[in-house]
Formats: C-alpha cells, structure tokens, sequence
C-alpha cells in the first residue's frame, strides 16, 4: 500500500547521514523500530500539546469573574467599584452563560469542522497537515492571551479567538491516529492505545499546571506559554514525523535507486512532496463519508461518545470553578486539585485498554465503566467537601471511569472500525471514522459546558451533576445493541 505522505522530513534526512557515517550504530540499532517508538513519542506529545492549549481558559476564567472581596491583592484608590478585579465583559451577573458561550464557541467550531478534518486528512500530507495545525492552534491560543496585554475587552474578539482555535484543533486527532494506526498493528492496540491515549491526561496536566503558574499574576501568560509549548511541539514534528512505514522502507534503497538512475522515483520521497501528495496517485481511494458510517459500530460508538465526551469535558472546562466555588482552596489551588481527574483518567484509559484486548469486547468495557461512573459522579458531588484526601480520592475514581471509555472510543476502537474487515483492506477509511466518531463526540463536549454553564447560574451544581448522570444512562442505552452482539459473540 503507498502511502499519502510519501516525504522523509529534513530532520530524519539529517539523522540518516550521520548514521550512514557510523555503520556501527546501524547494527546496534533496528531502524525501523527506532522510527516507530519515535511516532508513538512525537504523536503523544503532539496530542499532550493540543489539549495542553486547551485547558488554559477551564483555569482562567476563576479570576476572570471573581469575588473581589476575596482577592487578596489591595483594590486601586479610590475605586469603589465592587467588580474592580473582574475583566470586561465577564463582570455580567450571568458570567457563567458567558463562560459557556466561549467554551462552546470553541468546541462547536471544533465539532463541526473535525467532519471534514478527517476527510481533508486522508488526502494530504499528514506530517504538514499536523504542522500547519499546531502552529495556528498555539497562534490562536496566544491571540487569547495577548487580550491582556492589549487591554482587550470585545466578547466578539474572544468568541473568535475561540472559533478560530477550535478550527485548527481538528487538525490534530485524525492526524496522530492515522499515524499510529499505519504503524502499529491490531496485536494488543486496546493496551497500547491506552498507555499512548494518556496524552489527553498529561496535555491537560501539563496546560492546568502552566495556566495556574500565572493565574493570579498574569493570566495572559496562562494562555501564551502553552501557545509556545504547541507550536515548538509543531516545529519538532515537521523535523523528525515518519508518517507512514513506507516512506522509510522505500528510503532505505534510496542509494540503489540514486545509482540506477530512477532519480524520478527518489525525488517522490524528497522534502520537496506537496501537502496535497495524493495526485502522485494510490491504488485505493479514500472512503467518503456515507461509506464509513456504513460501518457496523461507527454510529453506536459515535452516539456514545456524544455523551461520553458531554461529561468529560463538563469536568475539563468547570471541574476548577467547581472546586473554587464548593470550597476554601485559592484559584491556583482549585487548578491544581482539578489535575487528579487526569491522573485518574490515565489509569482509566489504560485499564479500559487492558480489558478490551483481554476479552475483545469493547462495547462491554464501555458500558461497565460508564455504569460504575454513576455512582462515582454522585458521590462526588455529595462528599468532596469532607476532607481533602475524600476529594482526592473520588477525583481519581471519577476521572477514571468517566475518561477510560473516552479514551477507548477514540483510541483502540476508531482504529479497529477504521480497518473493519468490511472494507476488504482498504484502511484509508481510518481518518475519516476517526473524524465522524470525534466529531460526533466533540458536538457532545461542546453541548455538556454549555449545559453546565445555564444550569449552574439558574439552578446549582448538584442539578449539573444530576446531568451529567443521566447522559451517562443514555450513553449506555446506546450501546445495548453492540453489548449484545458482543456478548453473543458475534463478529
């Protein structure tokens, strides 16, 4: 099968000529396995960045609106403004509805755009489409940021700094699993997903720890840095990405080509490949979008993630505001303890990942998790302001139950469907599934803050959470059908 990136990045070109002068390291070391332990690191952090430059606004928008006489910082002379320390306009009495607006400015954008994301992917340069899109993203990120420094007070520029941003996310899901389904095969990918699928987690550590390092000083920074930390990421992988085993494979017999003559052929593996390398040509044409839906499983495991993602990324964007709001702990602090959901959603994905490859039943190991989250989510909401330890321990199970059937739909089982026997070996479907089944479930995280963000203001948290239980219910209805087909064992 050739392969649509047929290009061998400057950086790995470099590195190629330093080892041809050193035979000795050739031997020492398996090339091929060297370039696919590489993909999996560069596309881990890849992903850790993008989510990384998502998380800044879930950790901003607690000083964005505040209760002034709380703050300690003295307020300026003379002001007797009581909203003294909020920025213009988020110092609205329904600020949350606002908060809302921009978190679903985004994630909308996000969610729409990610259909055709997918379906662009398959027919470009994955390694330029990836650089492209990080660069804007970490851009778009920074725009966010630079509001504070240029006195920025529009909505509207903010609504589309958001929209801009969650456009140029897309980039990033079908870009990372494309490359990794092409090197990693179905041999333990449930265990494999699960570990690399961890980038979620650490990403939105990483970007919770940067943000709350400037939060209460100067949150423009919050957004910057993280904007830094995508686009040096992007840098790297334009460098060092092998998207595809066959542009190394077909490099290795560069030399033999060169001295037959077929400059022609090795030219086609040069940097010098356009984005929109496909026009060389490919025996098989991408799947189009009415072709993948086709696939048994890609509307049940797309319609769960709606709500899959729905709960999740009602934690992503208010869990810190919750912790502010339901407890004594300072903006930096809530950010900080709003980490162990992540921590706990690495162990989630990971398990989820073990379960499915030792029973090969991934339908069941959704539904099981997202039943056990239930309880969890409840009794979160009813015994986190015990103790600190209580709190810690119920955002670890919670973040684990709720993320590990997330990260196992948008991981192991987008790959799985993207290679379903039904396409008779055709895998260039493999982005376009992943786009519909994220896609889909992004539509599901855009609606879940949003929800949050109404609730909130017009009722109280316990009524967001009562929410967040019931798309957990309708997320297991869905998959009755796959569980028992599963359960039958039928293929």
């Amino acid at each position: 099968m050739s392969s649509p990136t047929n290009s061998i990045p400057y950086g790995v070109q470099i590195l190629q000529k330093i080892s041809n002068k050193y035979p000795r390291l050739t031997r020492i070391v398996d090339r091929e396995n060297l370039y696919k332990y590489s993909v999996l690191i560069l596309t881990f952090i890849t992903y850790a960045a993008y989510h990384a430059s998502r998380k800044p606004i879930s950790v901003v928008k607690i000083v964005l609106y505040q209760n002034c006489s709380d703050v300690t910082t003295p307020a300026p002379i003379n002001n007797t403004d009581p909203d003294w320390c909020n920025w213009e306009p988020f110092n609205a009495e329904h600020h949350n509805a606002l908060f809302g607006t921009l978190d679903s400015a985004f994630l909308f954008s996000y969610g729409i755009a990610m259909f055709f994301s997918g379906i662009i992917a398959e027919r470009v340069n994955i390694r330029i489409f990836l650089t492209i899109g990080m660069l804007l993203s970490g851009t778009a990120c920074s725009m966010f940021g630079l509001a504070h420094y240029y006195n920025i007070h529009s909505m509207w520029y903010f609504i589309g700094v958001q929209i801009f941003g969650g456009i140029c996310q897309t980039t990033g899901w079908p870009g990372v699993v494309t490359a990794m389904g092409n090197w990693f095969g179905k041999g333990n990918r449930g265990f494999i997903f699960g570990i690399w699928n961890s980038h979620t987690s650490i990403g939105n550590i990483i970007g919770t720890l940067l943000a709350s390092l400037y939060v209460e000083s100067n949150w423009g920074l919050s957004f910057i840095v993280p904007g830094i930390f995508i686009i040096t990421s992007g840098i790297i992988n334009y460098l060092f990405l092998v998207v595809h085993p066959s542009d190394i494979n077909s490099d290795s017999h560069l030399n033999e080509k060169v001295q037959n003559g077929h400059k022609d052929e090795v030219k086609e593996k040069t940097e010098g490949s356009p984005i929109l390398s496909h026009l060389n040509g490919s025996p098989k044409k991408a799947v189009g979008f009415i072709g993948a839906i086709k696939i048994p499983g890609v509307i049940e495991f797309s319609m769960c993630l709606f709500f899959a993602k729905l709960v999740s990324y009602t934690f992503l964007y208010w869990l810190p505001n919750y912790i502010k709001y339901s407890s004594t702990y300072s903006p930096s602090q809530s950010a900080d303890l709003s980490t162990l959901f992540d921590v706990g959603g690495i162990f989630g994905g990971i398990a989820a990942g073990i379960f499915s490859d030792m029973f090969g039943k991934s339908a069941c190991t959704c539904a099981v998790m997202l039943f056990l989250a239930i309880p969890s989510l409840y009794a979160y909401n009813l015994l986190s302001s015990v103790s600190l330890i209580v709190n810690i321990a119920l955002l670890v199970v919670a973040g684990g139950l709720v993320n590990g059937p997330y990260a196992l739909i948008t991981t192991a089982v987008s790959a799985e469907l993207g290679t379903h026997s039904s396409l008779k070996g055709n895998s260039k479907a493999l982005s376009t599934v992943t786009s519909i089944i994220d896609g889909t479930g992004s539509i599901g995280a855009a609606v879940g803050p949003l929800l949050a963000a109404y609730i909130s203001d017009l009722f109280d948290w316990t009524s967001v959470f009562y929410m967040l239980m019931g798309s957990n219910v309708l997320a297991i209805l869905l998959l009755t059908r796959l569980v028992k087909r599963e359960l039958q064992n039928v293929d």
